[in-house]
């Protein structure tokens, strides 16, 4: 991989190698845009087969978060860490206090969060070494677990859909096929429920799957008839790239509309559903309540204007689909641009006004 090269395609800023030799800790900082504010995102610990395919992963993720962030209307920036090492029997507290370290001498360009193979525990050792991270625990003042507000956020973001396919945001009598049913779909589903929407569900889980038909009266179904379900809806929650060469010729869902991340395989299969008159609300756009929640601790977290702030995924979502309607583009392409644009403009007030500030600074 020649990294500079990639970099400069994707335009990256700042690519950092993390080593601490006696907590074992490997890990990689990847910037991708800071024109908005400094770069959030969190901190995914994996086994990685090789260290090529972390600093890939590092790369796209950080990218994935920039685009969300500026979607979300955030004032920050994209950024991601990816820690090369086993969750389950690699960690220790010297390696996420030298990681803190690290962050620290960043000097606020970027503020790490939980992803997958972290916890709260986790970040709260990073804490010991810097103010730079969110989704610490409450008793820090933090904002506890992430998986509620998300999951609010994703309910929101549907109700927007619903109303862009079937003119109205009600779910109420909506048939809504949800695809895994772990600690964000399960506080989905009881949005859902509560509105008076009829599941069905799948997840490899069974105690999950017996929890949601037991509390929510959910109908559940195996792995691989989830997406020929006769419903309204289809919520992603659980795997990436599911949206696919095989399984679009099952769907018989109008609206696609989850939380799961890297929802299309690849850009061909947005346009495809987007041929078919399928309604996708874009995965970072609609799973975007998580960053907005804990982006709210960097004010000295606040739930009620937290979750107001969450329900704004409903207003994106509605500007994505107008803009996909307006300019006929597929809805992917529209959030894409909606994030583009924003930076975009912020980009160039910031640079006027340093243009400015340097003529008052010279004297002309």
């Amino acid at each position: 991989m020649e990294i500079f090269k990639y970099m400069e395609t994707y335009d990256y800023e700042q690519l950092v190698f993390c080593q601490d030799k006696t907590s074992g800790l490997k890990a990689i900082i990847a910037i991708h845009d800071t024109t908005l504010g400094p770069a959030l995102g969190g901190t995914r610990m994996w086994t990685y087969a090789s260290e090529e395919d972390a600093i890939e992963d590092a790369l796209r993720l950080a990218k994935g978060m920039t685009y969300k962030n500026a979607a979300a209307g955030l004032n920050l920036g994209g950024g991601k860490t990816v820690i090369i090492g086993d969750p389950l029997k690699d960690k220790n507290e010297e390696m996420f206090r030298a990681f803190g370290r690290f962050i620290q001498g960043l000097n606020g360009r970027y503020i790490t969060a939980e992803d997958v193979g972290t916890t709260v525990a986790d970040m709260d050792l990073i804490h010991e070494e810097t103010n730079y991270v969110t989704g610490i625990s409450p008793a820090f003042g933090s904002s506890g677990n992430p998986s509620p507000v998300t999951a609010y956020g994703v309910y929101r973001g549907m109700k927007a859909a619903a109303m862009e396919a079937f003119g109205s945001d009600s779910l109420e009598g909506k048939r809504v096929a949800v695809q895994g049913v772990g600690n964000v779909a399960y506080h989905l589903c009881r949005h859902l429920y509560e509105e008076g929407a009829i599941l069905i569900v799948t997840d490899i889980n069974k105690a999950a799957v017996d929890r949601v038909v037991e509390e929510f009266g959910a109908t559940a179904v195996n792995t691989d008839e989830i997406y020929s379900q006769e419903v309204d809806i289809f919520a992603p929650c659980a795997l990436g790239a599911i949206i696919n060469d095989e399984t679009i010729p099952q769907l018989k869902a109008k609206v696609i509309a989850g939380a799961a991340n890297n929802q299309l395989k690849e850009p061909k299969h947005g346009d495809l559903i987007h041929e078919l008159g399928i309604i996708y609300a874009p995965d970072y756009v609609i799973n975007a309540g998580g960053v907005i929640n804990v982006a709210d601790e960097l004010n000295g977290y606040n739930r009620e204007r937290a979750m107001k702030r969450v329900e704004t995924v409903y207003d994106n979502i509605a500007k994505v689909m107008e803009i996909s309607r307006t300019q006929g583009i597929p809805t992917y392409v529209a959030a894409d641009r909606l994030a583009e644009e924003r930076i975009a403009r912020v980009g160039k007030s910031r640079s006027q006004f340093l243009q400015n500030e340097k003529h008052i600074l010279s004297g002309r």
